[in-house]
Parts: C-alpha cells; sequence; structure tokens
C-alpha cells in the first residue's frame, strides 16, 4: 500500500525579526501535528535541510525592502503552489515601512558612518506589493494557533477558520471593562483584527493595533471619535496609526488624511491578493 505524500512546506524570511516565523516553533507539542500533515523541507530557523522547489505551501515573513528582495520574492512565487503571507511585514510593511514617511537619506547618514554602501528599494513594501499571495495572517507576532489552522487547512485544501473579529469581541470574553469607556484612554480595539486575546487592555492599556486593521473597520469614525471626544493630538493619532501597519490601505489613508506623507509603492506592480 503506497503512503500518501505530505505536502510540502517552506519557510521564508524577508526583512523582519524573525518573531513569526518562530511562533512555528512555539507551537512545541502542537508542531507534532503539524509535521504529520505538512513535510517541511525548507526552514533554515529550525533546521539544516534546505531542498529545493517546487513547495506546496510557503510561508513568508517579513517586507520587501531591496532589489534583492523583489528578486528572491518573485522566485518564491514562481515556487509555490500557496503563498501565505504571515505577521505585520510581510502583510503591510511592518515597523520599516515607516521610512516611507521619514526622510531616509538623513537617518541613514546619521547611523552608518558609510551610507553610500547602502542599497534599498525608494520604500518597504508588503509582499502583496510585488507578488499575488493567497492568505494574509496578521499579528505581530502572529498568533500561533491561527498558524496551525491556516497551515493545516491549505494542506487538507480548505479554506481556513480564522474569526474575522474585533479586539472588542476578546475583550468581552475575557470580561474585561472597556478602558476607552471606562478610563478615558485611547484604543484601536474597535478596528484591529482579533487574535492577541485582548493582551493591553487585560494590562490596562489601550490597544496598539498590531494585529492589523479587521475588515471593514471604520477607521475614518475611530480616529474622529479618539480626535474630537478622547482629545488624542494630531500627533498620537498618526502615531498609532503608523506604528505596525503603516501600509495597510484604511490606515494609510486615514494617516494621510492628518497629514503624514506616505509614499505607495506603485513601480513594481504587486499582483494584489487572492485571500
Amino acid at each position: 500500500m503506497t503512503t500518501p505524500t505530505r505536502p510540502t512546506l517552506a519557510v521564508f524570511k524577508f526583512a523582519s525579526c524573525d518573531g513569526c516565523q518562530l511562533s512555528l516553533l512555539d507551537c512545541e507539542d502542537e508542531l507534532l501535528a503539524v509535521v504529520e500533515h505538512v513535510d517541511i523541507v525548507n526552514f533554515p530557523e529550525a533546521s539544516r535541510r534546505m531542498l529545493p522547489g517546487p513547495y506546496d505551501i510557503a510561508l513568508v515573513e517579513g517586507s520587501i525592502t531591496t532589489e534583492s528582495d523583489l528578486d528572491r520574492i518573485r522566485t518564491v512565487r514562481e515556487q509555490s503552489r500557496y503563498l501565505i503571507c504571515i505577521g505585520a511585514c510581510a502583510t503591510a510593511g511592518g515597523l520599516q515601512a515607516l521610512r516611507n514617511s521619514a526622510d531616509v537619506e538623513a537617518f541613514a547618514s546619521t547611523v552608518y558612518p558609510h551610507p553610500e554602501y547602502l542599497s534599498s528599494l525608494a520604500n518597504s513594501m508588503p509582499i502583496a506589493d510585488a507578488v499575488t499571495v493567497d492568505y494574509e495572517l496578521h499579528g505581530c507576532p502572529i498568533n500561533k494557533y491561527q498558524l496551525l489552522e491556516v497551515v493545516l487547512a491549505f494542506a487538507a485544501g480548505r479554506n481556513p477558520e480564522i474569526a474575522e473579529e474585533s479586539v472588542c469581541m476578546e475583550c468581552k470574553a475575557r470580561g474585561n471593562l472597556c478602558i476607552m469607556v471606562t478610563a478615558g484612554q485611547h484604543c484601536l480595539g474597535p478596528i484591529t483584527q482579533a487574535g492577541c486575546g485582548a493582551i493591553c487592555p487585560a494590562y490596562n492599556r489601550g490597544c496598539y493595533g498590531c494585529f492589523g486593521v479587521r475588515e471593514q473597520a471604520q477607521v475614518a469614525t475611530l480616529t474622529k471619535h479618539l480626535k474630537d471626544d478622547h482629545g488624542m493630538s494630531r500627533d498620537q493619532l498618526l502615531r498609532s496609526l503608523q506604528s505596525y501597519n503603516p501600509m495597510a490601505e484604511p490606515l494609510r489613508i486615514a494617516a494621510q488624511e492628518y497629514g503624514a506623507s506616505i509614499e505607495l509603492n506603485t513601480k513594481h506592480g504587486g499582483g494584489g491578493n487572492d485571500a
């Protein structure tokens, strides 16, 4: 009797901190269940086994910041049946995309003794701005249980079951009082995708929005409420909108309305998002 072939899985890193791909290793005992369903054939962070493609599933962490990144992600796309972006950097530019609204040359000349040796694109962009992606999993870092669900779903040929709800729902599930209502704190929970377990509100801090913008989020309504009714200054709003997910379109548009100058990459013509 022939043993069924498991789908192959590869993990790739671009400009990032490694935290999202390490979430797969954080699964520990659950990882045993994963390897029963997929064959991890290329994961430099965890193994010396690095087999060439093609791959059935590719997990991609990090944003595109250099020409070599751009060439490499195109190769990964060509070699992968399904390309899944994981984390804020891959899905919305991450912290490094803050340079899209800053004077990069001034920063480089301050930090590096020889900035002329640096080579980078005009701006830092999410994976979907460069190639077509099949699914995006948000978070900084991502939720390991959501990652397990996504990997096993694609391995089984079904759609992932990730709840499309806000952090507010997680606050209610934990029994948290709304800190925006009861304590007057600034909070992005109403527009942020659930997945973190409402960690910050549970410790009496407003949500920072690290899990990205949820579907149909009313960003303009919330920012107006925070500004008019909670006294949030323009600078505070911009810092909130341009932190973890600065290239997420709803946040980018809202930030531009408050005067931010954010470069949107159009040079390379990404393929969009099939999710």
